[in-house]
């Protein structure tokens, strides 16, 4: 790695230009300008005006589908990268989070991949708004930590991945985890694991938010919370013991809460997603590609 890493950072993203807009301006904040900014979207009306784009992002457009843009993403500025980021569009970054990351890096030679520490993580609730996610990120940033990998993971959480560029090689997102992807952060980074160590660390850090909107289905979800983890565990992936467990705690949690349903999750419909994944596993036909025709 050069004395000056280029990283690049890929953003996917659907039917949230706002989203979008507010990312842009947490990026122009960064101690680090990124090299690059990609933001990767199905079509023009996903972007938010011009003048609240990251100025000088690439944006790179195609089908539809989490695995498949940031596939498009990535491909778009590897080549051209030290150090690539990945990041949803309702994250919202310290300040200091990419220089972070470079530091990171430079001081963790056997490290191909890590996650960042999550502030507040807004995905089992009905969402962290932007003036209080905001809020969080700038009382953190009053006093970082010190930047420590804390703990080795088998799998990154998607929502902030950072990778080193040239451990990616010929590694993708499986793009048979069609639209919102489901567990598709664990398989790449999966992928790996052979290359190096994968871990957690406080050296970057931010806030993820959990917005729900133009997110799957809820049937969709539910499918795809008993398929994408039985076809990971087949691929090799994910352990079997892991894929196990994150089905019966889901089932169960759907179950459970489904009698006092949230009103920001279609447990129903996860519930229902979920039998006809065990339906289609006991005949032995669960494949995360039948959410296409849910």
């Amino acid at each position: 790695m050069s004395a000056e890493p280029r990283i690049s950072v890929v953003i996917a993203s659907r039917g949230r230009p706002g989203l979008l807009a507010e990312i842009s301006a947490a990026l122009a904040c960064q101690t680090l300008r990124p090299a690059r900014v990609v933001f990767s979207v199905v079509e023009g009306r996903d972007l938010p005006e011009a003048a609240a784009l990251y100025s000088g992002a690439l944006v790179v457009t195609g089908a539809p589908g989490l695995p498949a843009q940031r596939n498009r993403g990535l491909e778009a500025v590897l080549s051209e990268s030290d150090i690539l980021v990945f990041l949803d569009d309702d994250y919202v970054p310290s300040r200091f989070a990419l220089a972070g990351i470079t530091r990171f890096f430079a001081d963790n030679p056997g490290h191909v991949g890590a996650n960042g520490h999550l502030i507040a993580d807004g995905i089992n609730s009905a969402g962290i708004d932007h003036a209080e996610a905001a809020r969080l990120v700038a009382a953190y940033d009053a006093a970082p930590t010190a930047g420590a990998p804390t703990l080795d993971l088998r799998g990154l959480y998607g929502c902030n991945m950072a990778y080193r560029a040239a451990a990616i090689g010929a590694a993708r997102f499986d793009e048979r985890l069609p639209l919102y992807g489901w567990q598709e952060d664990i398989d790449f980074a999966a992928q790996l694991l052979a290359r190096g160590r994968l871990g957690k660390t406080d050296a970057f850090a931010g806030v993820h938010r959990g917005i729900k909107a133009a997110r799957s289905s809820g049937v969709r979800l539910g499918y795809s919370q008993v398929a994408n983890p039985l076809y990971l565990m087949r691929k090799g992936t994910m352990r079997r013991s892991y894929s196990l467990r994150l089905i019966a705690r889901n089932v169960l949690a759907n179950h459970w809460r489904a009698l006092r349903q949230e009103p920001w999750v279609d447990r129903r419909g996860r519930v229902r997603g979920n039998w006809l994944a065990l339906a289609d596993a006991l005949l032995g036909r669960a494949d995360p590609e039948r959410i296409l025709r849910l």
